[in-house]
């Protein structure tokens, strides 16, 4: 075992002695160093576990340890200038997973999904300014008897001030939680993203907006800015109302035409400033009335904050989080429609643990099993909903999902897991995927 990953070793010293700034792109640097980083962390791991370290091995850690050293930051404007040097890249980018779902009680309800199809396109200008557009489909037929959906997932202009300071401007993402900026099918465990950060928090979240961000030495990041909000005179109060489903959900703008008479601000900090692990929180608040004339809750406000961890020691991968949402005088509200089937609820909020293990590593196939355990609820509580006339808040759905990620090298995954629901067994279901990235 010791010998292969000698050889493996030698291997990749052979290609990262190629220069840094041959790279074509910020995300191939950053992969790079990652790559890097896992190889030193596998050797120091497999150095405690060895009676006597070889001269070889103690040679390819000493080299790993300068180059890791040596690399500079993913958003350093250096290593960028040199890549684009030449003149300005365009580079295409894309993700999209196929999806199985057979229910436990209902077998003939199971379905197979396109659940979605993205396309990315960077264009760098120079070495401090670039365009991010991402396109997307989702359940493979657009059309206006389908349910399919066709948008604008990104698009924005950012602009590097040096420092590692970087401003942008268009639509972009919320940095909130862990899977709403880095949602790619083969970044998370599970067929399914997972129901805190899709129904709490409503992933993908964007907005349109101006946003600044940056970096210290110490491992801290931090996020801020001004952008669009929600739209609480979309909320349907009839049964088939989307609002428990996911509250923001359903009446997200996600920059279509977006009522903006009030505006949202947001931060966010992340630290890494120990290998391996990243804390963090966001906040996000903004008023969701918009003035419309005659309207119940123009003063509604909507407040959305998380706080997320998680830790990579070895082959484990350990993560958690909580989120919650308020939305402030839904009284007025609830209390122009009494009696409605679906009112809007003034408190929502889940959390997650979860952990994950590298079973086996053969060639370019990497297993992991995982557990998660989460807690939701999309209506904690209501405000202006008279007893007996109205939807009393019910008990937090708790759901089980246990399963594996099959990687097949960096760009391909197969998933397999099963969900177990505790207050609606009627969902409990079997999961199968397939997705890529690149």
């Amino acid at each position: 075992m010791m010998s292969k990953n000698l050889i493996a070793a030698a291997l990749a010293a052979a290609f990262l002695a190629a220069p840094l700034s041959a790279l074509a792109g910020e995300a191939e640097l950053l992969q790079r160093i990652e790559k890097m980083a896992a190889e030193l962390e596998q050797l120091k791991s497999e150095l405690k576990a060895s009676v006597k370290k070889t001269d070889i091995v103690e040679q390819r850690q000493q080299a790993l340890t300068a180059q890791v050293a040596a690399a500079p930051a993913p958003q350093a404007a250096a290593p960028v200038a040199s890549a684009f040097a030449a003149g300005p890249a365009t580079v295409f980018t894309g993700y999209g997973e196929i999806n199985y779902n057979r229910p436990s009680k209902d077998a003939s309800a199971a379905q197979s999904d396109v659940r979605r199809a993205v396309i990315g396109i960077q264009h760098r200008f120079d070495e401090k300014t670039k365009v991010v557009a991402e396109f997307e489909w989702e359940h493979a037929v657009v059309s206006a008897t389908d349910k399919g959906e066709s948008e604008v997932e990104q698009l924005y202009v950012e602009r590097e001030f040096g420092n590692g300071l970087r401003g942008k401007a268009g639509l972009f993402l919320m940095p909130v939680g862990l899977l709403n900026t880095n949602h790619e099918p083969t970044a998370y465990y599970g067929v399914e993203r997972n129901f805190v950060e899709t129904a709490i928090i409503p992933s993908t979240w964007r907005e349109v907006g101006l946003g600044l961000s940056g970096e210290f030495a110490n491992g801290l990041s931090w996020d801020a800015g001004v952008t669009t909000g929600f739209d609480l005179n979309n909320w349907t109060f009839g049964a088939d109302g989307e609002g428990r489903e996911s509250p923001l959900g359903s009446i997200h703008q996600e920059g279509m035409q977006a009522r903006s008479r009030d505006l949202s601000v947001h931060g966010a900090l992340n630290w890494r400033g120990v290998p391996g692990l990243l804390l963090g929180g966001s906040v996000f608040t903004g008023k969701a009335g918009h003035k419309i004339e005659g309207f119940a809750a123009n003063d509604a406000r909507i407040t959305m904050f998380d706080l997320h961890g998680r830790y990579t020691p070895g082959h484990w991968d350990l993560s958690a989080l909580y989120a919650r949402g308020q939305i402030s005088h839904t009284d007025a509200i609830n209390e122009a429609n009494v009696g409605a089937p679906n009112p809007v609820p003034n408190a929502f909020a889940g959390w997650y643990l979860q952990a994950a293990y590298q079973l086996l590593k053969a060639g370019d196939y990497t297993l992991s099993p995982f557990l998660r355990y989460e807690q939701y609820n999309t209506a904690k509580s209501y405000a202006g909903v008279p007893q007996g006339l109205g939807i009393a808040a019910g008990p937090d759905e708790k759901v089980t999902t246990i399963g594996a990620n099959l990687k097949m090298g960096e760009g391909v995954v197969l998933k397999a897991d099963y969900q177990k629901f505790r207050e609606d067994n009627t969902r409990d279901r079997l999961n199968l995927g397939v997705g890529f990235s690149y």
